[in-house]
């Protein structure tokens, strides 16, 4: 783990730098990674701007993005990206050069994989003209999810390998993405680092359940991804297990919510299991019990390190990076998918007294890892790095 302790506020180590995040869809996890950077940077005294898609979003997300544009000194700017490739892309190539090169920025730091080719195929063409531009991707899962058997898998992992060439650093957000990048596209050509994502350091406060809390909380998109017909399935075997009337809380949105609601009808176990639409995940933590993450993939899921700073029991699917952060051999982690085996662990949450003192990590040392001013001090020593190879590499050049 890349821990550098946690501080407050982090002090710039030269000149404030100028930093433009590029990603498409601002929503999920992408998104909130770049609104913690953004925070945490300017915090720091850089100049921060953002260039994403302009139309997938909607009231949530535009309210998002009013809370941080007083701190985009460098702006905002919202352009149409299509999410697979297409001509049109093009034309935002285009209109997207034209608006970095105004900014003169240090760092172009790509999320996602449309993210990840605008930084590189823009940076490069800046480098060519001789800007001071650090050039970074970071996949959060993306293109990684495609599978090499496939022809599609085939033709964008070979993209990605291709795009690499272009590119300074890559930044993983686990060493399990880092690992799927290795075995899918290849041992990184150019720099690469592991750097956590990290959660906001005001949101390092335990919650307690509300009294009569329901006993088991899923939070999370109402899709089969995410598993939520794995945590029913587990939920009727559990409270079959310890022979008693358990209730749980789900809460989320997504496409398959009214399978779900059936589900739970024609398990008779509507009573007990209820179902509430989307909200913060610091309110839904206070309204049950154990969090449980039953989700069939993931890279490193916010849900599981916002329910950790706010000191909530968690059960979750060994899955992506998941392990990383509960330990390779927590007794909180279940086989992805399993419902008899996440209701094993479910059920011992409820009969061992001491499980959450004895399984989830102690909140000091995952606080040391996994807060957003240790991510954000990671990424601004990468950034300084890199630009202090270009200067090196400038200098070379120039015979001095």
């Amino acid at each position: 783990m890349s821990a550098s302790g946690c501080s407050d506020t982090i002090m710039p180590a030269g000149p404030p730098l100028r930093i433009v995040h590029c990603f498409r869809s601002p929503v999920g996890g992408i998104f909130r990674h770049v609104r913690d950077l953004v925070e945490e940077h300017r915090a720091a005294g850089h100049e921060v701007g953002i260039l994403c898609d302009s139309s997938t979003g909607g009231e949530h997300e535009d309210r998002l993005f009013d809370s941080i544009r007083p701190q985009l000194s460098l702006g905002l700017t919202r352009i149409p990206m299509r999410r697979a490739i297409a001509p049109s892309d093009l034309a935002a190539i285009y209109r997207s050069y034209q608006h970095i090169k105004s900014l003169r920025p240090d760092i172009l730091h790509g999320h996602g994989a449309k993210g990840g080719a605008l930084s590189r195929v823009i940076g490069s063409v800046l480098r060519v003209n001789r800007y001071r531009v650090a050039r970074l991707y970071s996949p959060h899962g993306g293109s990684l999810h495609f599978d090499r058997k496939s022809l599609s898998g085939q033709v964008v992992l070979r993209l990605e390998r291709a795009q690499e060439r272009l590119g300074d650093a890559l930044v993983f957000v686990c060493d399990y993405e880092r690992r799927t990048y290795e075995a899918k596209v290849g041992k990184p050509l150019k720099a690469a680092r592991v750097i956590y994502n990290g959660i906001k350091d005001d949101e390092f406060e335990a919650i307690e359940p509300a009294p009569n809390a329901p006993d088991f909380l899923y939070i999370g998109m109402m899709r089969d991804l995410k598993g939520p017909d794995v945590f029913i399935d587990a939920f009727a075997r559990t409270e079959r297990a310890v022979g008693r009337p358990l209730s749980a809380l789900m809460v989320g949105d997504g496409p398959d919510v009214e399978r779900y609601q059936t589900m739970i009808e024609q398990t008779g176990l509507s009573r007990r299991i209820r179902m509430m639409p989307a909200m913060p995940a610091r309110k839904a933590f206070g309204l049950a019990g154990t969090v449980v993450v039953p989700s069939r993939a993931e890279a490193m899921p916010y849900i599981v390190l916002e329910a950790l700073a706010a000191e909530k029991r968690v059960i979750a699917s060994r899955v992506g990076g998941i392990p990383e952060v509960l330990g390779e051999n927590s007794a909180a982690l279940a086989r992805p998918g399993d419902a008899a085996d996440l209701s094993r662990v479910m059920a011992d949450t409820l009969t061992e007294t001491d499980w959450q003192q004895r399984v989830m990590p102690r909140p000091a040392d995952f606080k040391a890892v996994f807060s957003a001013s240790v991510m954000a001090s990671d990424m601004l020593d990468l950034y300084q790095d890199l630009l202090a190879d270009i200067d090196r590499q400038g200098s070379s050049r120039n015979g001095r």
